[in-house]
């Protein structure tokens, strides 16, 4: 392939963005972390969220659970150690 001065300057600059653009792309694979759930829903619950979305629209039905995870955990002593599970004596 013949290429002039200018030709073969503008194909080099292609490529230098090209490898810039590969760069990042490797990056952000390699910072990329596993997307997990916070919350494993099983099937049923599942199917009732997206049921209830349908009749009642997704920002709806996000505030609405939301509301009551929060109520839920706020009766949760969340800055205590956890309660082991070995049963204690009591005293008589």
């Amino acid at each position: 392939m013949k290429v002039n001065e200018q030709e073969k300057t503008s194909l080099s600059d292609s490529i230098d963005k090209l490898n810039e653009g590969l760069d990042t792309i490797i990056q952000l694979y390699n910072e990329a972390e596993e997307d997990k759930s916070l919350i494993d829903f099983d099937d049923d619950t599942i199917h009732i969220i997206q049921s209830a979305k349908k009749a009642y629209g997704e920002k709806e039905i996000d505030e609405r659970i939301n509301k009551i995870i929060k109520e839920i955990l706020s009766l949760l002593p969340l800055d205590q150690p956890k309660p082991s599970k070995s049963k204690t004596k009591v005293e008589e």
